[in-house]
This record gives C-alpha cells, sequence and structure tokens, in this order.
C-alpha cells in the first residue's frame, strides 16, 4: 500500500462516541444503533479498540443496540499503568454493566482477550448476562507452576527497562503492518483501521493507541483449570466461533474442540469459520455476522 493512494473503508452504521468514568479512569465507549439500556456489550482484543467491531456491525441485517468500550489503556480510553492485571478488567466491565444495564441482563461478544474477559464474567457474575459470543475467545495454554521463578524474573527486569510500541512514518505504512500481520485484511479496512487505532506522535510518525505499558510481561500465571471453573459457571448460551486456519486454535489442539467446549460450558455451539483466522470479525464479517445473528434467532435474544 505504500505510496498508493487507498480509500479507507466507509462505514455503513456510523458510531457515536461519547465517555463514561469508570473506576475513577475516563472510559471510551463506540455506540451503534438504538440507544436502550439493555444493551449488548461488544469487547476488543489485545492491542486492538473498538473500531474492530465495525466491519462487524455494518454486515448485520437489523440495527442493534451496541456499545464497546475501549479497555483501559487501549483505544482512546485512559492508562493506568505502568502494570496491567487482568481482574481489572472484569471490574472494569461490571463497572460498566452498572451504568449501561443496572436491572437488566446484557449479551457480551467478545473477541480474543475482551473474550476471555466476557466467558470469565458471564460465569462468576451469570445473573448479569443474558447470552455470550466469543470470538476466539477460548482462553490461552495452561501454565505450570515450574514457570513461576523465570516468569517472575523476566518481570523484575521488565520493571527496569522502559516499554515502547513501534511507531511508523505514516498511517498507509501502518496499514501495510497490519496486512503483512493479517494477510486477510484488504487494503481499505487496513486503512481504515490504521487511522481509527493511530496518534500522531511529536516526531511526526504515528504510533498505535495504546499504553506501552501493556507490553511488560505479566508475573501472573495463566492457569486454565481456574478459567474452566468459571465457565462451569456460565447459565447462558454460548456461541463460540473458530477461524479455520488461527493459530491460535492450532496451539491449544485439544483444549479447542468441540468436544472439549462443551465439557466445560453447559450450553454452548462451536462453529469453524472457513478461510479465517484468530481476527475472523475482519477477515469474513459477513459470515461472522450470519453465524451470530442465527445464534440469536435460535436463543430469542
Amino acid at each position: 500500500m505504500s505510496g498508493k493512494s487507498v480509500d479507507r473503508y466507509r462505514p455503513r452504521r456510523l458510531a457515536e462516541r461519547s465517555e463514561l468514568t469508570v473506576r475513577g479512569l475516563s472510559m471510551a465507549l463506540t455506540r451503534w444503533g438504538p440507544a436502550t439500556p439493555a444493551a449488548h456489550v461488544y469487547l476488543h482484543g489485545f492491542l486492538d479498540l473498538a473500531s474492530t467491531f465495525q466491519f462487524l456491525v455494518d454486515d448485520y441485517a437489523v440495527d442493534r443496540p451496541i456499545v464497546a468500550p475501549d479497555w483501559r489503556g487501549f483505544g482512546r480510553s485512559e492508562a493506568s499503568g505502568p502494570d496491567y492485571w487482568f481482574p481489572d478488567y472484569l471490574a472494569d466491565l461490571d463497572h460498566l454493566l452498572e451504568a449501561l444495564s443496572p436491572e437488566d441482563p446484557v449479551v457480551l461478544v467478545g473477541h480474543s482477550m475482551g473474550g476471555n474477559v466476557a466467558a470469565l464474567y458471564a460465569g462468576i457474575r451469570p445473573e448479569r448476562v443474558r447470552a455470550v459470543v466469543l470470538l476466539e475467545g477460548f482462553g490461552l495454554p495452561d501454565s505450570p507452576a515450574s514457570a513461576a521463578p523465570g516468569r517472575y524474573r523476566d518481570w523484575l527486569r521488565a520493571t527496569h527497562a522502559r516499554q515502547s510500541l513501534r511507531s511508523y512514518p505514516t498511517v498507509e505504512a501502518l496499514a501495510d503492518r497490519l496486512m503483512a500481520v493479517n494477510p486477510r485484511l484488504t487494503p481499505d479496512r487496513a486503512r481504515y483501521l490504521a487511522s481509527e487505532g493511530s496518534r500522531l506522535l511529536p516526531s511526526g510518525a504515528v504510533g498505535f493507541l495504546a499504553d506501552p505499558g501493556h507490553r511488560r510481561v505479566n508475573p501472573v500465571l495463566y492457569r486454565r483449570a481456574e478459567a474452566e471453573a468459571c465457565w462451569r459457571d456460565v447459565a447462558c448460551p454460548v456461541l463460540m466461533l473458530l477461524g479455520a486456519e488461527s493459530g491460535y486454535r492450532i496451539e491449544l489442539g485439544d483444549c479447542a474442540t468441540p468436544a472439549y467446549f462443551s465439557r466445560v460450558f453447559r450450553d454452548i455451539e462451536v462453529h469453524t469459520l472457513a478461510a479465517t483466522g484468530h481476527m475472523l470479525h475482519q477477515d469474513d464479517s459477513a459470515a461472522c455476522a450470519r453465524a451470530i445473528e442465527e445464534f440469536f434467532a435460535r436463543t430469542a435474544v
């Protein structure tokens, strides 16, 4: 794309932006569709922001009341660093839902890290959630206890170092990088995401809208058994969408199969979308939208 003029993607459903103070931090919200108290809440993944769902929202057949926050330290939300702890996302979501829909349970749709938050939260607060859609939100590989000493050493070293995120000379160069990471991303969508997810730096270059502190290694090990315990308490219907060509899914192996998910969720449907990777909501947003709307129809959401 570098050196070429490429139009950015033009949204079909326009978003409204607002801010809300959540646990002392300014949280950026992106809204689509009618504003009602019982919103559908969309949760983005790591190093991403709410705009990642624009393509999916555009491909829905009907308007829905959707609210998507930028997580703390991502997008336009306020940073809290220097370190970020996963339980804070659960607390942020809990307080956000108290503001958005204090009476009625909501629908949660989460991608990757956002899916992990959604699945855990639905088990921890089952009364607050009426349906969950997980876009490759299947957790991480289990971390053995023997990894703890090395992880703590890495974290201690990282506390002495300044964290940074790579910058790019232009938005077009950033879009090129996004397509290099995900070859399925079309140039117009890459240009849109690069524009939405970047800021102008004092040097004149552009950088990701994210706190570099997210790059610091986390000393807390991921224990899959703990996640599974929460998943078993999810009471609502769950849809899991997987990318057929997702490296993350392949890495998890037996922990990312329909049989496995059926053992740890009470009520789950699992579908694999052809010709998609981890960013399946960007790779084939139309197929993703159809699968979600069919799930909503079956579960009367």
